[in-house]
């Protein structure tokens, strides 16, 4: 199985980027930004206020691999899919959301925060967003590369149902009650995957015989070392 690679974006403690601008991908231990939606987007959107930070960085990182690619305009509803892998998932939003549920025997429990409390749930903002309808998929990751997701990604691909899917990951900083447990980098990373080149390519993602992920020919092992690895073909 392969694709190529049409987009990169992401959103980490180093700031926001795309594959295009010349910058490089650092998943670092470093505090996210506070995204706003002056950030993602130029035009009001009323949405993004509302969501969850977790939501907010999903959607950033989506926007960010869309428009590196070309892609992020449409009038036409499209069939693009998207997995985004993920290790704890909305687990800051719930705990959020468990506060207020426990204030006046949960009569102030926010109904903004419940909204968000799936990790699927920014997927959702972004096929309102984005005008997709292909399959979107939030999946667990056991490890924090974040490969999982892009193995499921290439076999979507390979149904042939969908021409584009997108494939990432998005953590937030692990809450307190897990601050020192999950050993990982917080952020955000999403590919655009396709089964033609597209307007921006930077070379190809397959699956190896035995499994792994190589990136123009050069085995990754992580989400970042991919984008690495692809970013040396601009």
């Amino acid at each position: 199985m392969s694709a190529y690679l049409n987009g990169i974006g992401w959103v980490t403690g180093t700031g926001c980027g795309m594959g295009s601008q010349g910058s490089e991908l650092i998943f670092a231990d470093l505090p996210l930004p506070a995204l706003a939606r002056r950030d993602v987007f130029a035009e009001p959107n009323q949405r993004f206020g509302r969501m969850s930070d977790y939501a907010k960085l999903g959607l950033a990182a989506l926007a960010f691999a869309l428009r590196d690619a070309g892609l992020e305009s449409w009038s036409e509803k499209r069939p693009f899919g998207v997995v985004a892998g993920t290790r704890l998932g909305c687990l800051a939003t719930d705990l959020d959301y468990q506060r207020t549920v426990l204030l006046e025997g949960g009569g102030l429990a926010s109904p903004n925060l419940f909204a968000y409390t799936l990790a699927n749930c920014f997927l959702g903002d972004a096929a309102i967003q984005f005008g997709l309808t292909g399959s979107l998929l939030a999946v667990n990751e056991t490890q924090s590369a974040g490969l999982g997701a892009l193995t499921m990604a290439l076999d979507q691909l390979a149904l042939k149902e969908e021409p584009v899917v997108l494939a990432g990951v998005c953590d937030l900083t692990p809450p307190e009650p897990l601050a020192g447990v999950a050993q990982f980098h917080p952020g955000a990373a999403f590919l655009v995957l396709g089964d033609a080149p597209g307007q921006r390519c930077y070379g190809s993602v397959s699956v190896a015989a035995d499994g792994g992920i190589e990136c123009n020919g050069t085995r990754v092992e992580s989400m970042a070392e991919l984008i690495a690895a692809a970013l040396k073909e601009r």
